[in-house]
């Protein structure tokens, strides 16, 4: 079973504080409320991650909706596992975490994601850094991926 690292979680508690901020009276919003606990669960446990069908409901709904706000696939569009590597040059997945990337669960990708963004080895993070960060890139449409145009708020060049 795929776990939900800590990171996870403190980035989905961020996004929800920066999306429905605590009231005048501080209390947080229920979906904040619901990944705090699952939060505080890891740090008194000190673990890095939670299985991902042992946290409640609510705290799933509220990280797959901030799972939702990232880019679904590591893909650079460069994938040299056509041409045979076992592992990708562009994306740094394997060639079966290439083939079954459409068939995995929210937890499984992200899995995938911490661990070739830790390793920092393909050239989405060092030679085509710039794909990643100016240029067009996939972002969710319902379940399936779609290119879409840059945000106007990055600066690409003209």
């Amino acid at each position: 079973m795929a776990g939900i690292h800590i990171t996870d979680i403190e980035s989905a508690i961020n996004y929800w504080r920066d999306k429905k901020p605590a009231s005048a009276d501080s209390s947080l919003a229920p979906e904040t409320s619901a990944l705090a606990e699952v939060y505080a669960r890891m740090v008194f446990r000190r673990e890095l991650e939670t299985e991902e069908f042992s946290i409640s409901l609510d705290a799933m709904l509220a990280w797959l909706a901030w799972y939702g706000t990232t880019p679904d696939t590591p893909c650079i569009a460069i994938c040299s596992t056509s041409q045979g590597d076992q592992e990708c040059k562009g994306c740094g997945r394997s060639f079966s975490e290439v083939q079954l990337w459409t068939q995995m669960r929210p937890a499984e990708k992200r899995q995938i994601w911490r661990r070739i963004s830790l390793e920092a080895r393909a050239l989405r993070f060092n030679k085509y850094a710039e794909r990643v960060s100016k240029g067009p890139y996939f972002q969710r449409s319902g379940s399936m991926s779609t290119l879409s145009e840059p945000s106007p708020s990055i600066n690409t060049p003209s």
